[in-house]
């Protein structure tokens, strides 16, 4: 039997564990696979490109488990109404080739993709740090911002966005939860003074 969790089903995950819990938990995980990182076989994701975007696979090994992640990346998708990224992910047994679990990944490649960038901060960034400037201001950058507060303390953020319809959305979806927001006029203002400069960007250029 294939174990499947839907969007449904991720969210009320994600919801009753909180996002800065997973995230932490995702970092320990990296760091365990990063420790065993000359097993896992490595490849190029496969790349579809068209004009409007990219589609991917994204396969890898163990050698007890067999993974791939399907996810595409269209910047022009909000202006239809569409989510930037979707992606889903298929886990399956290297021995019997059956696919043991399968999963929504839009969510969790949100979540992993903070974590990720915690996980580099921590080995590259000052232990002193205390503010963080973010170069764009959509839904990666709420996960960031919940990413760096748990794996790193910081909660005072310089943001900017090109879209100052987004910025303001960012704003006010996380001003109450705790951080200390400074609204940035352009870039270059954005990283003045900011000890972690991470980007949040899409972009088919």
């Amino acid at each position: 039997m294939v174990r499947f969790v839907d969007v449904g089903n991720m969210s009320r995950w994600i919801a009753s564990t909180g996002i800065e819990s997973i995230i932490t938990g995702m970092i320990g995980y990296l760091e365990e696979d990063f420790a065993r990182w000359p097993i896992f076989d490595k490849s190029p994701r496969v790349a579809s490109h068209s004009t409007g975007g990219v589609i991917e696979l994204m396969p890898t090994s163990d050698g007890e488990t067999y993974a791939f992640k399907y996810v595409n990346g269209h910047p022009s998708n909000p202006s239809l109404g569409h989510q930037t990224v979707t992606a889903f992910g298929v886990l399956s047994d290297v021995h019997t080739g059956y696919p043991t679990f399968w999963a929504e990944m839009t969510l969790l490649t949100a979540l992993r993709t903070a974590a990720t960038s915690v996980f580099a901060a921590r080995l590259l960034a000052r232990p002193d740090c205390s503010v963080m400037a973010m170069i764009g201001t959509g839904t990666q950058a709420e996960f960031q911002a919940f990413g760096f507060r748990a794996g790193l303390g910081i909660n005072r953020l310089r943001v900017w966005d090109t879209d100052p319809a987004a910025l303001d959305k960012f704003i006010e979806n996380v001003t109450p939860l705790g951080f200390e927001i400074i609204r940035a006029v352009d870039a270059r203002d954005a990283v003045r003074g900011a000890d972690i400069v991470t980007t949040c960007t899409a972009d088919k250029a």
